[in-house]
């Protein structure tokens, strides 16, 4: 069968011309403070591909960075963000109409127990809100977390995750911040092997409350798989024994879904795999798939221990961000993104896991739904990670017409995410174009 004619199109070598204007001056202007990204200037997006502002044509493997899960500039997204932007651009805490739609949207995709939202700006606001609500719930103030877990970089956020990078330099934590392994099972904190692990993260636990509590233990936050340390998926049924400990310690469950939900994991929310129950669950990026939203959903009988006042946010509910959100719960439905990724992703993982045998730097495929990692190493059998080749390989991907990031706790793990409205051929392409990068390292 013929193959269809291919979306990108990359001109000339990169940065182009104009790209390289627009660089230099952002770098006069702007603290170059973010990470390592492929040397394009983006101009516009329409679903999964990216042409930048010399006109080359990518195919996206990063939807930003997990946000546009209904494709760069979706139709009804777009028409729902201008009607909002002509009527009225902030309320602050006054009630508009789309913001009650907006909630009543959210709620009604949320499982069942989960019966309260409500609206903030970014993922970091939702953990903070999450801590806050624990320790007001349960008179208590530490907050068990996880090796690895990526929260935000406010102050709480970052105490509670178990990456160096948020912390490093900025003096100590927030008192109470306690961490535990999480299932890293490429890279075993236990150098266990899955025949005779038995899951002795699970196992440690009381361990670390015995060896670090002071008695004050509020709650857990944890991440469903963890996104920035590498996409570092547990085995089926760890969240669900990891919920029943949570339960005979009485203690509050939040869990940090602001990168895994809307559709991502093959799933409305990544919750769902396993039936988890969680008190609180944070929620943002594809929640309104660009314009900036998050949310915390609740529990009543959780979120209703604060009081009028108790909680706000300045351009949290903004009607812009809530025209979003009612737009994107639509989309979400109507296109089934949770089956399309599902499918697609299917597609792509074992084309990947093909990829693995033949290069000899890919060490690790990982993922599910169009939620991937990739994980780069020097030599398969000594695991050693290689951070250089991803940086690289970010540069020869652009070249080949296709963008992607990295990320994980050594900086050595390719994200592959791509938007959820992305059809096979765009998949098969875009892996034809990566394992090109690939030959070229």
């Amino acid at each position: 069968m013929e193959k269809p004619p291919r979306a990108t199109r990359v001109n000339g070598p990169l940065p182009g011309p104009l790209s390289a204007e627009w660089l230099k001056r952002w770098g006069a202007a702007e603290a170059q403070c973010t990470g390592y990204q492929a040397q394009v200037v983006w101009d516009h997006g329409v679903g999964v591909l990216v042409t930048d502002v010399d006109g080359n044509v990518f195919l996206d493997w990063t939807s930003g960075v997990l946000v546009t899960n209904a494709g760069h500039c979706h139709p009804k997204l777009v028409e729902a963000i201008q009607k909002a932007a002509a009527r009225l651009l902030n309320n602050y805490e006054c009630p508009t109409p789309e913001r009650i739609l907006a909630a009543e949207s959210l709620v009604a995709l949320l499982p069942g127990h989960l019966d309260q939202c409500f609206f903030l700006s970014t993922g970091s606001e939702t953990i903070e809100a999450a801590i806050r609500i624990m320790k007001r719930k349960s008179g208590k103030f530490e907050i068990l977390s996880f090796h690895g877990g990526f929260h935000g970089r406010t102050p709480g956020a970052a105490s509670a995750g178990g990456l160096a990078g948020p912390k490093k330099g900025y003096g100590p934590a927030l008192p109470g911040a306690i961490r535990a392994p999480y299932p890293y099972c490429y890279r075993c904190p236990f150098q266990a092997k899955p025949e005779n692990c038995g899951w002795m993260c699970l196992e440690f636990l009381d361990d670390v409350v015995r060896a670090n509590s002071a008695g004050s233990l509020a709650g857990i936050v944890v991440e469903p798989y963890q996104g920035a340390a590498g996409f570092i998926f547990p085995p089926q049924g760890w969240l669900t024994q990891l919920e029943k400990w949570v339960r005979q310690h009485q203690l509050l469950f939040t869990l940090d879904e602001v990168q895994s939900s809307f559709g991502r994991t093959g799933k409305n929310f990544a919750m769902e795999w396993e039936s988890l129950t969680p008190d609180l669950v944070c929620l943002g990026k594809g929640l309104g798939s660009g314009p900036p939203v998050s949310a915390i959903a609740a529990r009543r009988e959780v979120i209703s221990v604060l009081g009028r006042g108790e909680m706000s946010s300045t351009m949290g509910g903004n009607p812009l961000s809530s025209a979003a959100v009612i737009a994107m719960a639509q989309i979400l439905r109507e296109e089934k993104l949770a089956e399309n990724a599902l499918r697609i992703g299917g597609v792509m993982k074992s084309r990947l896991l093909e990829i693995q045998e033949r290069c000899p730097y890919v060490g690790d495929v990982r993922g599910m739904g169009l939620v991937m990692g990739v994980e780069l190493v020097r030599d398969k059998s000594t695991r050693e990670p290689a951070p250089d080749l991803t940086r690289k390989l970010i540069d020869l991907a652009a070249e080949q017409g296709l963008l992607i990031g990295s990320v994980g706790i050594f900086g050595n793990v390719i994200r592959v995410a791509p938007p959820l409205v992305i059809k096979e051929p765009e998949a098969h392409e875009s892996l034809d174009l990566f394992e090109s990068a690939l030959a070229k390292l």
